[in-house]
């Protein structure tokens, strides 16, 4: 069954891409893991340095991500089955990877290594572009962020970070073309926002949405299909428990926790204070209940307008005048906020459903981070 599994599977390809948007900026393609994503991103930033002389650029969030330690192996499977010798013959048949450089080489039989003088590709990290500023990069016509999803949070001002580094290496050209790759870890992200990819929450396995902008920006989007549609990965088997959190792995549905939910009702007499949450442009409404059996919050989603909109606390992301709306819940000190970070430590928040704690957890994430250089 296996084997069988192995012989359907076939890797990740942004061909189909490229071929219906030549003319798009960013290709931003997130699914399940190692279906193929990042193989094929950096097999066209190779091909292309085989046939102009283009590079590459290989960017991640921290440092520690492109260490050397971390991606000195990075091109092992190209190398291991074929696809380096397929492109460059008997030139080169290893990569070589220091201080954020890599190198083609040839190691011959007896130990002799032949070194291309020019980099194929380079690797940066978002926090450390600040030192590229002066730099110039007019050969690279390929970047590649890796893993811009993320489900342990994000770099403060994130994506003005990132819009700075493609600025770093773009500079004035227009020929660049821009790889977002991730996986199904964490609908909550920046990138989104800030793109204004409005249905990425809603997209559905296997279909691509393109979005457009008044400059002219083309950004393409990609659901990546799941691999079950294709016959699966052998490795599968490995994963066949009964998680919901496995899911994302071998189907690439989102990766999302599982959180307590009501099981005993209440009045709306039993309802002391209100509070709201305003977060990546969804409204949710906690209630805070007492009981003569205890005391809980309840956080589901406000789909009608607060009536109480001047009184009502509402935590949000964004400075704003009123006196009600704060930022940063956990970096309050009043009796609410105080009181609502007591209930998620003891577990006495209940959802309406996965999504919205996966909306909380983010929103907290988000407010750990905050700070007054924001």
């Amino acid at each position: 069954m296996c084997l069988t599994m192995a012989k359907k599977f076939k890797f990740y390809s942004a061909d189909h891409l490229l071929k219906d948007f030549p003319d798009a900026q960013y290709y931003v393609i997130y699914g399940e893991r190692s279906n193929g994503k990042t193989y094929d991103a950096l097999s066209r930033g190779l091909r292309n340095y085989s046939k102009t002389g283009d590079q590459f650029a290989y960017l991640r969030r921290w440092g520690e991500d492109i260490r050397t330690k971390n991606l000195s192996n990075l091109f092992s499977g190209h190398i291991e089955n074929g696809f380096l010798k397929s492109i460059f013959g008997d030139e080169w048949n290893q990569i070589y990877y220091r201080s954020g450089k890599f190198y083609l080489e040839r190691r011959d039989e007896d130990g002799t290594i032949t070194r291309d003088e020019n980099p194929c590709g380079y690797a940066f990290d978002l926090n450390g572009m600040e030192h590229y500023k002066s730099t110039s990069f007019p050969r690279i016509t390929t970047i590649i962020f890796d893993e811009f999803l993320s489900r342990n949070g994000y770099i403060p001002n994130e994506f003005v970070l990132f819009q700075n580094s493609l600025s770093t290496i773009i500079r004035h050209r227009d020929n660049v073309k821009i790889f977002m790759l991730g996986n199904t870890v964490n609908q909550s992200c920046p990138y989104f926002q800030e793109m204004g990819l409005t249905h990425v929450k809603k997209q559905k396995q296997g279909t691509v949405d393109l979005y457009t902008y008044p400059n002219g920006a083309k950004v393409v989007v990609e659901y990546a299909e799941s691999s079950y549609k294709r016959g699966g990965k052998a490795s599968d088997v490995y994963f066949a428990f009964d998680d919901p959190e496995l899911n994302m792995i071998t189907t690439g549905v989102w990766e999302m926790n599982i959180y307590p939910h009501l099981s005993i009702k209440y009045r709306p007499k039993d309802v002391v204070a209100n509070f709201f949450i305003d977060f990546e442009g969804e409204l949710f409404h906690g209630e805070v209940v007492v009981l003569d059996t205890g005391h809980f919050i309840f956080l589901h989603r406000k789909t009608t307008p607060i009536k109480n909109e001047d009184e009502d606390i509402v935590y949000t992301t964004k400075a704003d005048e009123r006196w009600n709306y704060k930022m940063a819940l956990t970096k309050q000190t009043d009796k609410l906020s105080l009181f609502i970070m007591k209930c998620l430590r003891e577990n006495r928040i209940f959802y309406s459903s996965n999504e919205v704690g996966e909306a909380l957890r983010n929103y907290v994430m988000w407010s750990d981070s905050y700070s007054i250089k924001n």
